[in-house]
Parts: C-alpha cells; sequence; structure tokens
C-alpha cells in the first residue's frame, strides 16, 4: 500500500506540473527554472529534473551532514518521465487562449501539486531532493513547512528570471501559496493515509484469522 500511494502521489505531483506549465500563466520557480534550461541549453524538461536532482542531493547530502540519497534519484527519474509524459499529453489539447481557462487550469495544477507532495511525502520514501531541501530547510532554520518552501521558491526564482523561464503571475502564486498548500494538505493527507493503512492491516488481520479458522 505504501508504494501504491507513493506512485499515486508522484502521478498527481507531475499531473500538476505539467497543467501550470501548459496554463502559460507561469510555472513554480524551480519548474520555470527546468523550462528555461529546456530552451536556452537543449535536452527535456523532464531530463533538466534529473540533472537537477542529483545536484540537490548532493547540497542536502552536505547540509543535513549524512549520505547522498541515492534513491532520491529514483523519484527524480520518475518525475522527470512523468512531467514529460504528460506535457504530451497536454500538447493534443486545445490551447488555453481564454484568461479564465488559463487560470482554471493553473489554479487546478497548484492545487493537485500540494495534494501529490503531500501524499507522497507521507510515505517517507525517496523524497525528490527539493522536497528533502524543504525539509531539511525547516529543521535548521526551525521554522515551518511555508517559510522554507518560500525561501526555496525564491532561491529558484532569481534563477529561472536569468534564464527567462516562463515567469508570470501564475510563478508569484506560487511562491506565494505553495507553501501554504503544502502546509494545509499535509495533516489532511496523514489522516486520509492513516484511516486507508488501519484499514488495510485490519482487512489483512481477518484474512489470516478466517484462513486460521480454516485450517
Amino acid at each position: 500500500m505504501k508504494y501504491v500511494v507513493y506512485a499515486g502521489g508522484i502521478l498527481l505531483l507531475t499531473l500538476g506540473i505539467a497543467l501550470t506549465i501548459q496554463s502559460s500563466l507561469g510555472a513554480s520557480p524551480f519548474d520555470a527554472l527546468l523550462v528555461g534550461l529546456s530552451l536556452n541549453v537543449g535536452l527535456s524538461v523532464g531530463s533538466w529534473e534529473m540533472i537537477l536532482a542529483s545536484v540537490l542531493i548532493c547540497v542536502n547530502a552536505l547540509l543535513s551532514k549524512q549520505k547522498p540519497e541515492v534513491l532520491g534519484l529514483l523519484t527524480a527519474f520518475i518525475t522527470g518521465l512523468g512531467i514529460d509524459v504528460w506535457l504530451f499529453l497536454l500538447e493534443s489539447w486545445a490551447p488555453f487562449e481564454i484568461w479564465y481557462s488559463k487560470l482554471c487550469c493553473f489554479g487546478i495544477g497548484l492545487i493537485i501539486i500540494g495534494v501529490g507532495t503531500s501524499a507522497y511525502l507521507h510515505t517517507n520514501f525517496a523524497p525528490i531532493p527539493i522536497d528533502r531541501l524543504t525539509l531539511i530547510i525547516k529543521k535548521l532554520v526551525k521554522t515551518n513547512l511555508f517559510l522554507a518552501r518560500t525561501l526555496i521558491y525564491f532561491t529558484f526564482l532569481l534563477a529561472a528570471m536569468i534564464l527567462n523561464g516562463p515567469i508570470g503571475v501564475g510563478t508569484l502564486l506560487t511562491v506565494f501559496l505553495g507553501g501554504v498548500l503544502l502546509n494545509f494538505f499535509m495533516p489532511i493527507t496523514k489522516r486520509a493515509l492513516d484511516c486507508i493503512l488501519t484499514n488495510s492491516r485490519i482487512s489483512q488481520n481477518h484474512t489470516k484469522d478466517h484462513k486460521r479458522s480454516i485450517t
């Protein structure tokens, strides 16, 4: 069940990222940086996700004074692949030209990112390096997820601006709302996952008891 939640969270996260990029209102600072690198240097958006993830894994190891989380590369690979696949699928849609359709696309994407990120983080299995960095900053600075996430977003925003990434009103909304949404969904998804895992254990125990009674 843990790995199902992990895979589902990553699936939602990458869909949300693709929707914010597709909205043309401006992606999150990190995603805008990925797009900017893709446009200026080459390679796909997902490929740059994997490359920067490798760099962040080293940074996280230095900050936390621990061994590099190599499993983070697995998550980065799945996330990068997911972003490229979703962007490919969304390209076949009619472009969002009316402002309210763009806003809806972006808003839905932002919410999905919050739900997906909080879901897979609760599995505590190979978090995406930037999300691990958020947790490390939160611990080092002794603050909450909102401030830690916002600090990281502003850093990547400067880099995305240098590379002329897709920065717009959506980027600013992500900076101010991304941390808020993650902070909001973390306890909700925790309660939901605890309920699902508890019911799963009860079901497994009932199955085992039933088999024992038969034998």
